[in-house]
């Protein structure tokens, strides 16, 4: 290849759309590339309900396979039943093959170590990358060395040990609706729930890659009326949705109200440490007053590390933390080898809400009430550097308290704020959130967004 860079590898994985970023020769590539950069005996593979996933999963396998690497097979799963996968079999590496929650057409690769230890950018995707730009692989071996694949397809050590983080006996006969949104988790919550008490109702559970019903993306707003409306017209004790592969959980009360991912990490921190007092969480910087609060009075640490997935992953192993959170859904817990779960989080609320009698709403108003936020405002911006600036200027007067951890924090007496670019994507992200008054929140939200404004008609009217 003569390029300098292949275009579906991104900061934390690989993803890009099929065949023209993606395809079977690539993947065969990246395991080839894989092998030569880690030098594995053993790998892990999985894949999604994309109609591209067992192509290019083969493909991934056989160039492996070609480079003397056995592989254990684990089928259609969700990526953390990779994670799970990996150090359960002791496995030195496991490969996702997912996009998640990007629309159809697209197709990706999550890429992990031996310990389900995260592969990005820093950490030996750049190398892998390099390799296949470089045609720098190993020789192939002869036939008589090629890897062998084993089918572990069986999903029951996974499921014993999700279970291993609640106790049966607590839980009550609670109603569910959850909504797989025809990805991965309809077959695994299938498995799990014969384990439980539950009364369950089912939306888009059938696996199904062509998406019948839309992206299976929690996060857009119109995704979430059909999982509200089922709640409610079931009088169920709450709902869930999960992304394509299972690795974020969104939850809804009893209202068929949408629970911030926010105040889940708080919740969740406290939960866990009321059975382990003193242990240190791990959060991300976008919105922190909530989640510092429970923590304290739970009598934890609270610890902050930049956003992103492989970021938590690295302080909750450096601190030995025993959990980690991001207000966008994503929930990482020690004994789940330091990696994320779409799956244990509503677990660990289903026995808080059997335990205390409380609902769902109940658990989470009062933080709603002390600490109220904005949630995630997205700004299309041609020169983000040029904004942040601005913001910084502007409030300078204040003299708030900065960090630059993860883009711009302000942190102020009666609110504060996050501003940061995506890595992915000409945008903007802003996360705003007071002490006790949602009134600030709009108020602050709307003196940003002028500058935003301001800034983004200045630089577009320069360009007309």
């Amino acid at each position: 290849m003569t390029q300098d860079k292949i275009d579906c590898f991104k900061a934390y994985d690989i993803r890009g759309k099929v065949p023209q970023e993606l395809n079977p020769e690539l993947a065969y590539n990246i395991g080839r590339a894989y092998a030569a950069e880690l030098n594995p005996k053993v790998m892990v593979i999985g894949f999604d309900i994309r109609l591209e996933s067992p192509e290019i999963a083969q493909a991934l396998s056989q160039g492996l396979i070609d480079s003397g690497v056995n592989i254990i097979d684990i089928g259609l799963c969700g990526t953390e039943e990779v994670y799970f996968a990996t150090p359960h079999y002791n496995a030195d590496g496991g490969i996702m093959v997912t996009a998640s929650h990007n629309p159809k057409g697209y197709n990706g690769m999550k890429l992990v170590a031996k310990g389900s230890v995260p592969i990005s950018g820093d950490s030996g995707l750049k190398h892998i990358e390099q390799r296949i730009i470089n045609n720098h692989f190993n020789p192939k071996v002869s036939a008589e060395n090629k890897g062998q694949i084993h089918q572990k397809t069986n999903k029951d050590a996974y499921i014993e040990h999700l279970l291993t983080y609640i106790d049966i006996s607590d839980l009550k006969p609670l109603k569910l609706v959850v909504n797989a949104g025809n990805g991965s988790a309809g077959p695994t919550f299938t498995e799990l729930a014969k384990k439980l008490p539950f009364e369950v109702v089912t939306i888009h559970h059938e696996v199904d890659g062509n998406f019948p019903n839309g992206v299976p993306n929690p996060m857009i707003i119109e995704n979430r009326s059909v999982t509200t409306d089922t709640v409610i017209a079931q009088k169920a004790d709450f709902g869930i949705a999960w992304d394509g592969d299972f690795d974020r959980c969104f939850l809804f009360d009893e209202k068929g109200q949408f629970i911030e991912g926010y105040y889940l990490v708080g919740l969740l921190a406290e939960t866990l440490l009321t059975h382990s007092p003193g242990e240190k969480i791990i959060h991300d910087p976008r919105l922190t007053w909530n989640t510092i609060d429970q923590v304290s009075k739970a009598g934890g640490q609270a610890i902050q590390s930049k956003t992103g997935h492989a970021f938590i992953k690295e302080r909750m192993r450096k601190e030995d933390a025993i959990y980690g959170g991001e207000m966008s859904a994503h929930h990482y817990f020690r004994d789940f080898f330091y990696c994320d779960s779409g799956m244990i989080p509503w677990l660990l609320i289903a026995e808080l809400i059997s335990k205390t009698g409380k609902t769902l709403s109940q658990l989470v108003s009062e933080r709603v009430q002390a600490f109220p936020c904005s949630g995630e405002i997205n700004y299309t911006v041609s020169d983000s550097q040029a904004i942040l600036k601005q913001i910084r200027t502007h409030f300078s007067k204040e003299s708030p308290l900065v960090d630059e951890t993860d883009g711009l924090s302000l942190e102020f007496k009666k609110w504060r704020m996050n501003i940061r670019s995506s890595n992915t994507e000409p945008l903007l992200r802003l996360n705003v959130e007071s002490r006790g008054n949602p009134g600030l929140v709009r108020q602050k939200v709307a003196e940003i967004e002028n500058i935003i404004n301001r800034i983004n008609h200045h630089i577009y009217g320069n360009l007309t």
